[in-house]
């Protein structure tokens, strides 16, 4: 089977749809760098959809029909969406998941340190990450400190163009030639990945008495650089160090997502993996029309390192927000929880691996995804022999097809790369295990796990117009 080029099947009208949706997607890259940025910006439009706070309608006893629309954020990093159908729950629900955490460095909790003259952060690296793609390249600081009065203090330093970024430094190629010895897995060390904030030490002006005269000396101190680090920050945010304990910040590339080619068909930005999928699943939330079942689309956090925590596919979070909306539906049991779930058809919103010509080797080229052949469908994932991996039914691969075919659809088939090689995992083995059918699907992406990766504009369309289709008409 020979895969289609999207681009061929549009017409003016579409390639204008195409250009405007990537705009959107751009955007919400530039301001969702970080899981809570990604949630703030979700329930922003969201509210302006229509949708209601969960808790809030709890609180107030409010019942739900069809129709109604509703959500629940946890811990300012997850957040599950329902747009109440006319069919019972316990009849199933069709669900989007995808996840908004991204390979990253995070600043450990006692980070600051002086050292030659410079400042320094540690870090420790977040999720799957090749360490020596974060060297010499700007950064920036996201995320949030929490200080001991409760009160949350945002940071967001290195994106405007006015800020200062920071950086990692690397040894330069006159000197380099053990280091290039190496492998590149250890060519950078994971504790090297500490973040440059600064080389100007704190001075102060001190009076001594010279010659019967009192007169003003400027004197520096031990650790002066950290200390004028920490005398910035004070004066910025009103924080002392002891506040990085209770502090959150991930450290990302500086700067915007950039339309990439001379055509202007790629999209270059950081995070695709996978705000992709969950800008592409949350907008088909906000466009679809009223459906017979229950839509809803997931989006949560930890993905990249396991989908473990409170705010990973692995909590109850997600099982506990569909028992208190059957409670406020009035359908409400235990078995009714159950029902609903193993009922319910799930698409795992993840991307594959997108063909890449400079290391063909790495890839069957009659089962990988290729930039612009349209939305991906990985019937598994795992590693090997399929170790860890969701592997759909072929009969819910059928009804998918069909789905597809009636939406006119473009999409393709994938794994992730050959068969010996490694491989990957999605949240959609955590959904399955309640029964439910599930089959991961997305976008393709080159230079996953970068600091900076590509999509195709076509693909990320094409990707929110399947799920629309799905979230329509899936009924298993």
């Amino acid at each position: 089977m020979e895969t289609k080029n999207t681009w061929e099947t549009y017409d003016e009208k579409q390639m204008q749809e195409v250009d405007a949706f990537a705009r959107e997607y751009m955007n919400f890259l530039d301001n969702g760098k970080t899981e809570r940025e990604c949630i703030d910006t979700i329930v922003n439009e969201a509210e302006k959809a229509g949708y209601q706070e969960l808790n809030a309608l709890i609180a107030q006893k409010t019942p739900l029909k069809t129709g109604d629309k509703v959500y629940a954020v946890w811990m300012n990093k997850s957040i599950v969406m329902f747009r109440i159908g006319k069919k019972a729950m316990t009849e199933g629900m069709n669900i989007l998941g995808a996840h908004i955490d991204s390979p990253r460095l995070d600043v450990k909790q006692n980070p600051l340190y002086e050292e030659g003259g410079f400042a320094y952060l540690d870090t420790h690296y977040y999720g799957g990450v090749k360490k020596y793609q974060w060297v010499t390249i700007p950064l920036a600081i996201h995320g949030v400190i929490v200080k001991k009065d409760g009160t949350t203090v945002e940071v967001n330093v290195g994106e405007n163009e006015d800020d200062p970024v920071f950086f990692v430094s690397d040894l330069l190629i006159h000197l380099a030639q053990e280091q290039l010895e190496k492998k590149a897995s250890t060519v950078i060390e994971g504790e090297a990945l500490d973040i440059i904030i600064g080389n100007k030490p704190l001075i102060i002006d001190k009076k001594e008495k010279k010659d019967g005269e009192d007169q003003t000396e400027e004197k520096t101190e031990k650790e002066a650089v950290r200390k004028n680090m920490l005398a910035i920050l004070k004066e910025m945010y009103e924080i002392e160090e002891e506040d990085f304990i209770s502090a959150e910040l991930e450290i990302v590339p500086a700067g915007k997502a950039r339309e990439a080619g001379f055509d202007r068909s790629m999209i270059l930005g950081y995070g695709q993996d996978d705000r992709v999928c969950a800008f592409s699943s949350f907008k088909a939330m906000l466009e679809m029309k009223e459906t017979e079942r229950t839509a809803c689309c997931i989006l949560v956090d930890k993905e990249e390192i396991g989908s473990v925590g409170a705010t990973g596919m692995q909590s109850k979070f997600f099982e506990n927000a569909v028992a208190e909306v059957l409670n406020l539906l009035g359908e409400y049991s235990e078995l009714n929880v159950r029902r609903c779930l193993a009922s319910s058809c799930m698409l795992s919103s993840d991307v594959s691996s997108a063909f890449d010509p400079g290391y063909a080797s790495s890839f069957d080229k009659k089962n990988v995804a290729y930039l612009g052949g349209g939305m991906v469908f990985n019937k598994f994932t795992g590693a090997r022999g399929k170790s860890g991996s969701n592997d759909a039914n072929a009969e819910y691969l059928a009804h998918i097809r069909a789905i597809f075919e009636k939406a006119d659809v473009n999409f393709q088939t994938a794994e992730l790369g050959k068969v010996d090689l490694g491989g990957g995992g999605t949240i959609a083995y955590i959904l399955a295990l309640y029964g439910m059918n599930v089959i991961d699907s997305g976008v393709a992406v080159l230079n996953m796990h970068a600091p900076w990766e590509a999509t195709s504009k076509a693909d990320v369309y094409e990707a929110k117009r399947g799920y629309m289709a799905f979230l329509e008409y899936a009924d298993l």
